[in-house]
């Protein structure tokens, strides 16, 4: 359960970039948590802040093309899911991941997708994501699934 003093909201894409890097880049060059959702104008970042204003969570969430549904326009993409090392496990990540969920959601969404690292393959499929085909490695970040769900109505 996420403790006391754990608030998620909105943020502006780069109050996340420094937990992105530590987490999801680390050993890269600092701009490479840099995506190209920080910019798209219907994108939202979340932040899970401690009551120091620590930031220990991030998610995104804008609209992209589904590359296995590409007919369907109400695809939003999930990018930059990370959770502070030691916070993990406190649900810090399902509350992010309602939050991105639900605003994909209100906007119109009704598929999400991501390609999650496969260490975080059970966290998504407990949230309700499936897999589409096989595990694969990028060279870069490590090993990954593509995954998906419906949202909305």
């Amino acid at each position: 359960m996420v403790g006391p003093g754990i608030i998620v909201e909105r943020v502006p894409p780069e109050v996340t970039f420094d937990l992105r890097h530590r987490v999801l880049r680390a050993g890269m060059p600092a701009d490479s948590v840099r995506l190209p959702a920080d910019e798209h104008p219907d994108s939202a970042a979340f932040a899970a802040r401690t009551a120091e204003g620590e930031v220990v969570g991030t998610a995104i969430v804008a609209p992209e093309p589904c590359p296995w549904a590409p007919e369907r326009s109400d695809a939003w993409r999930l990018r930059g899911m990370a959770t502070a090392e030691d916070r993990r496990g406190a649900g810090i990540g399902a509350r992010l991941l309602e939050a991105a969920l639900a605003h994909a959601a209100a906007e119109g969404a009704a598929l999400v997708w991501c390609h999650a690292r496969t260490p975080a393959r059970r966290f998504y499929e407990r949230a309700g994501f499936r897999a589409h085909g096989a595990e694969w490695v990028d060279p870069d970040i490590g090993p990954h699934v593509a995954m998906w769900r419906e949202v909305g109505a």
